[in-house]
């Protein structure tokens, strides 16, 4: 292939677009009407998906849109949107009967009019009247729970959290209880709290005093009754029944959580229940017995991938986004009573899917004997081929076997991409995700260096690698090239971390609190976050390296990049970096990823592909 042909392949695929659902219509009687998630138009836009198949467009609005959810018995929907990518997330009520999409946040009914502060939808009661709301407006660091009477436009606190409260699954099927996940003491350590609306009760489930343990959202089946998944008694995630008493003592379904971390949704009715299963980043569905509290069949979907599923409201159909290696995003559906799927959206993608890189499985001993999961995407030339190490951020997270334009157009572009979950990851069970916490951040590090060590057996060069890596990810890129310099050819950061100290210093303030659980205090960890940090030993960096920012990132503040990008000017070594004034943590549009994204693909064929 010429270099004119991979570059309109890598473009193709780099405009690859995804539809993802954000809430399917539950009112009573309302007939199969879905809100979607599309970036066509090259940010996240909401349409409707109506019952005759026509897909509408709602909002052209100069922000992506986060979020979207029906309101109850109305056609209203409350929707989120920040600005620039702030993550100051403002809450709006739109119409959805209007007659043209809505082109301004001035033409949206504002809910939430406070700039400074961030509001996360908590769900909407089922009569259609409260919305709950997660925001740090009271001390500008914890999210506390809010309630907004719909009607009168009257918020009232429900629930002072004391940390970051989560949105869960809304509310119960009375109206009663409001349900939100918060952090505990230690990394990877979340709370199920039931907040009655009158103000009077707060129930808390899963809680396992001294030691880490996650909950995760109610699936009601009853207003006394739900499904939830917990690792309180195992490593991995498991599924449990029980009432909202904390006390009451629940029942394991049999077989979920016995080789994979599993989670649970269910219909509104109560009647239906389905099993999440975590099988190495692809999600797999399976009905639960209900009677008999055991695990029934695999669900079919077209492809293995990443699964976001919603049920209808009798429990007969399961709606889903899928994304696989080779579906960028789409809505589908699935009929479990007559075991038939429709693919309800088809989003534009310019590259035929036989053209697409499957990934391989593979894993490999760390230093210390720990087994490292990874996958690997070959370019047609494989053998001899210079290779990119592509690592998820986080660190609680994990490469899933979703689409990724980046890693198909470096395989477009001829280089081998291996993508590993180092430890730290998820979905390997709360050991696993564990290894990485505080002082043993650098052992995480210390498995690129046994990934690298593979590299030559997969049929790569390991003399031309680079790494590749976003968030936590970018983190790991600069800690690979100041840590091991010898062994990594080159880096793309994309929003990293260059020294814990400094981002634990500069980013938002309910970030600290939240960060400092899994990295390290600056008040008790101070000499081990100094020396677990890029810019400590910069000097030892030799690496051509390419950085990309946005601006407006609260997360990770740019300065981050500007520190490292200066200090390796400095020494003459090779930088570029790119910074997005409308872009906050990652590039949210398609105009920046365009810009970005090619040309960080060939700085690695100038500096890896030559030698």
């Amino acid at each position: 292939m010429d270099t004119t042909s991979r570059h309109d392949l890598v473009r193709a695929l780099l405009s690859a677009r995804m539809t993802v659902l954000a809430d399917l219509d539950r009112g009573a009687g309302a007939p199969e009407r879905l809100l979607v998630r599309s970036d066509v138009s090259g940010s996240f836009q909401l349409s409707e998906l109506r019952e005759d198949g026509e897909l509408v467009t709602l909002t052209e609005l100069p922000e992506p849109v986060a979020s979207a959810q029906y309101v109850p018995g109305t056609r209203r929907a409350v929707i989120e949107a920040d600005a620039g990518g702030n993550e100051r997330i403002q809450l709006f009520l739109l119409d959805l009967d209007r007659a043209a999409p809505v082109r301004s946040f001035e033409e949206l009914s504002a809910l939430t009019e406070d700039p400074g502060h961030g509001h996360h939808n908590a769900g909407i009661s089922p009569d259609g009247r409260l919305l709950a709301y997660a925001s740090n407006r009271g001390d500008g660091i914890d999210f506390d729970l809010y309630l907004l009477d719909l009607e009168t436009r009257e918020h009232r606190l429900l629930w002072k959290s004391g940390s970051w409260a989560h949105a869960a699954s809304g509310f119960s099927p009375d109206g009663r209880y409001v349900s939100t996940i918060i952090p505990g003491s230690f990394p990877l350590d979340e709370q199920l709290v039931l907040v009655a609306c009158d103000g009077g009760e707060v129930v808390r489930i899963g809680q396992t005093p001294g030691r880490a343990s996650q909950a995760g959202p109610p699936a009601w089946l009853g207003p006394a009754e739900f499904l939830y998944s917990t690792n309180a008694d195992g490593d991995l995630r498991a599924i449990e029944r029980r009432g909202p008493r904390g006390g009451e003592a629940g029942v394991r379904i049999s077989g979920s959580g016995e080789r994979y971390d599993t989670d649970v949704i269910s219909s509104r009715d109560g009647s239906t229940a389905i099993a999440v299963e975590n099988r190495n980043g692809a999600f797999v569905m399976r009905r639960i017995e209900l009677e008999t509290a055991a695990l029934g069949d695999e669900i079919p979907t077209p492809e293995p991938g990443v699964i976001a599923p919603v049920l209808s409201v009798d429990g007969s159909t399961v709606y889903y986004t899928l994304t696989s290696p080779r579906i960028p995003g789409d809505v589908f559906a699935h009929d479990l009573r007559r075991g038939e799927t429709r693919r309800l959206t088809t989003s534009p993608l310019q590259v035929e899917t036989d053209q697409l890189a499957a990934p391989e499985a593979g894993t490999v001993a760390s230093f210390d004997g720990e087994t490292i999961p990874y996958s690997v995407y070959r370019p047609r030339d494989a053998e001899g081929a210079p290779v990119v190490v592509h690592i998820h951020g986080g660190p609680e997270s994990q490469a899933h076997q979703l689409f990724s334009p980046v890693i198909q157009a470096l395989v477009a572009s001829g280089f081998g991409v291996v993508v590993p979950n180092v430890r730290g990851s998820t979905g390997y069970g709360k050991r696993y995700a564990g290894l990485d916490d505080t002082t043993r951040r650098l052992d995480s590090v210390r498995d690129l260096a046994a990934i690298h060590g593979a590299l030559a057996d997969l049929g790569f060069d390991p003399d031309r690698a680079a790494l590749w890596g976003g968030s936590y990810g970018g983190y790991m890129v600069l800690a690979g090239l100041a840590f091991q310099p010898e062994l990594w050819a080159a880096g793309v950061d994309i929003v990293g971390i260059a020294s814990l100290v400094t981002f634990l210093e500069n980013t938002s303030a309910y970030r600290r609190a939240h960060r400092e659980r899994e990295y390290g205090s600056l008040a008790d960890d101070r000499e081990f976050l100094v020396e677990a940090s890029p810019m400590t030993h910069i000097t030892d960096m030799r690496a051509p390296l390419f950085v990309i920012h946005g601006r407006n990132d609260p997360r990770v503040p740019v300065s981050e990049a500007e520190q490292m990008v200066a200090s390796l000017r400095e020494r003459d070594v090779r930088c570029e970096l790119c910074i997005y004034e409308d872009e906050g943590h990652g590039l949210a549009r398609l105009a920046n990823r365009l810009d970005a994204y090619p040309r960080a693909i060939a700085f690695l064929d100038e500096v890896v592909r030559a030698g």
